[in-house]
């Protein structure tokens, strides 16, 4: 460890806490996979909405595991990566979230050069990722993939019920 430079103040540092570590979280079972699923209706939500904003290349409907439920993305795509990105800007979000004190996720979107990935919270378990290219309307696409949050929420529950 380096000495201090007269002037500078030592970072707090966090310490270890005596006693024994909270248990570990439970987490539900993974929807990856999941044969009772409607995926045809899960399908027609995530069509409709790639019809309902130009501009939308496609979407993902994976697990905040990282795993992959379903997907709308053209042929040569990763859609097995982009439900593991989804599940990671999840991540970032909730703890982001979490040290505000704002609540729980909701949906974040990164813009880069050429195009738009937009992750929206379905429920505890999914997530819902939408890729669009650089023309499309977001303020459209924010109002409009909400609803089909919601929807698939319902798809999901009644799936796993």
């Amino acid at each position: 460890m380096s000495a201090l430079v007269p002037g500078e103040t030592a970072l707090p540092r966090r310490v270890r806490q005596a006693g024994t570590p909270p248990p570990p979280e439970r987490h539900p079972p993974s929807l990856a996979g999941n044969r009772s699923l409607p995926y045809a209706a899960i399908d027609t939500e995530l069509a409709e909405l790639r019809l309902q904003i130009p501009g939308v290349t496609g979407c993902v409907l994976g697990g905040v595991d990282g795993l992959l439920i379903t997907h709308t993305m053209p042929d040569g795509s990763s859609p097995d990566d982009l439900a593991a990105l989804a599940a990671s800007t999840f991540g970032l979000g909730r703890q982001v979230g979490l040290s505000l004190g704002q609540g729980p996720f909701r949906q974040s979107t990164v813009r880069n050069a050429t195009g738009y990935l937009s992750v929206y919270a379905v429920n505890g378990q999914a997530l819902l990722a939408v890729v669009g290219e650089d023309t499309v309307n977001v303020a459209r696409l924010h109002l409009h993939a909400p609803g089909v949050a919601e929807r698939l929420a319902a798809l999901l529950a009644a799936g796993t019920a």
